[in-house]
């Protein structure tokens, strides 16, 4: 039987990607991660794609939450906070577990749980542990979710700033002089421990940096300057993590580049320069959220050096597999030699944030940098790559 005279449907439109924005979480940078979404929601395209704000609460909640940008800012040095976001008290939003399934489900105590549509790909914008350091992208490889960003070792490599500077070193990447300490060690013989630190320092000379091994943000760290300051430092490290780093002070320049993965493969970005803040001891967080202190892009840099930092960038984020975007920052030191310091995986990413100003300088700008990284996850299969 012919089908020509029948009347024909007309073809449905073909549905825009849905882009779940994940933000929020656990870690003690929730309230930059709650920034950072805002930025991104308010630069994502529309027309191209339909997007749900998804927060976490730092009890571990998943809500549904407004999609309101301008609620997501530090107003008056207070940083917001999913909680005063979500849209119920008690609902929570749950992903598919079935890889064959992508809907999302939000549930509420006594009420029938209601289908919110499939997601297509995640932008995880959460900093820190609980979210940056491969444990959201290990859940999001099971629902078999595409996401945007380095996949569960890269994320936890880029995480933890000891095996971190354990990669790069082993190919070939100059790390500076550090120390570890972890839980163990300091409860089965604090004097001990803290003792390793103390020779650490005689080695190499004051200050030292005292770190949380696993946080961001520059929370948690410590510039100690002599011994008087070194327990409270450790105290304060060891408030957002049980293992701590303690790092040489690098008398240089901080230059920083960003990497981002086009469909040729990963570039480098004109890289920036952190001069040293006037009223901070160092880069720390205040100086980089609050207080806003400008970096210089491009930094100052001749060719030579332009391009090796470049090429060193490029270098880390394919030691540690990475994907998507990272941030790799280093000292020029006094004798002209780069030290990578560490990556982000998910670095600062509010327009103010150095990562979307050197791709802004580098001919990228905002709203195009989010659209191609949720361009390069689609693009990406879950599973094993």
């Amino acid at each position: 039987m012919s089908t020509e005279n029948l009347p024909q449907s007309p073809e449905q439109p073909s549905r825009k990607p849905r882009v779940a924005v994940v933000f929020g979480g656990r870690s003690s940078e929730h309230g930059i991660s709650v920034v950072t979404a805002g930025a991104v929601l308010k630069a994502i395209d529309r027309t191209k794609y339909d997007v749900l704000p998804i927060g976490i609460t730092q009890d571990g909640r998943w809500a549904l939450t407004a999609d309101e940008p301008e609620r997501m800012a530090i107003v008056d040095r207070r940083q917001p906070s999913v909680d005063l976001l979500a849209e119920s008290d008690e609902g929570g939003v749950i992903l598919p577990v079935d890889p064959a399934n992508r809907e999302v489900v939000y549930s509420e105590p006594g009420s029938v749980p209601k289908a919110l549509g499939e997601v297509d790909v995640v932008f995880p914008v959460l900093h820190g542990p609980y979210g940056e350091d491969g444990t959201l992208q290990g859940l999001l490889e099971l629902s078999g979710v595409p996401y945007v960003g380095s996949g569960v070792l890269a994320s936890a490599v880029g995480q933890d700033k000891e095996y971190m500077k354990r990669v790069f070193t082993s190919f070939g990447l100059k790390v500076g002089p550090y120390v570890v300490v972890r839980p163990r060690e300091w409860e089965r013989d604090e004097a001990a421990a803290r003792k390793r630190i103390i020779d650490f320092a005689g080695e190499h000379g004051w200050p030292l940096f005292v770190k949380p091994s696993r946080a961001g943000s520059s929370i948690g760290i410590t510039k100690v300057d002599d011994l008087s300051g070194l327990d409270e430092a450790i105290a304060e490290a060891q408030r957002h993590d049980p293992k701590i780093l303690v790092e040489a002070a690098l008398r240089g320049r901080e230059i920083e580049c960003g990497v981002l993965e086009f469909e040729d493969g990963p570039r480098a970005s004109v890289p920036a320069e952190i001069p040293s803040p006037e009223a901070h001891a160092y880069y720390d967080f205040e100086a980089k959220y609050i207080d806003s202190t400008p970096g210089i892009v491009p930094a100052p840099l001749t060719p030579e050096e332009t391009a090796e930092v470049q090429g060193l960038a490029v270098d880390a984020f394919e030691a540690a597999s990475c994907e998507g975007l990272v941030r790799a920052d280093f000292f020029l030191t006094e004798d002209g030699e780069f030290v990578i310091n560490e990556i982000n995986t998910m670095p600062g990413f509010t327009p103010i944030s150095m990562y979307p100003q050197m791709w802004q300088a580098s001919g990228v700008s905002y709203p195009e940098l989010v659209d191609r990284l949720v361009q390069a996850a689609l693009r990406r299969p879950t599973g094993l790559r």
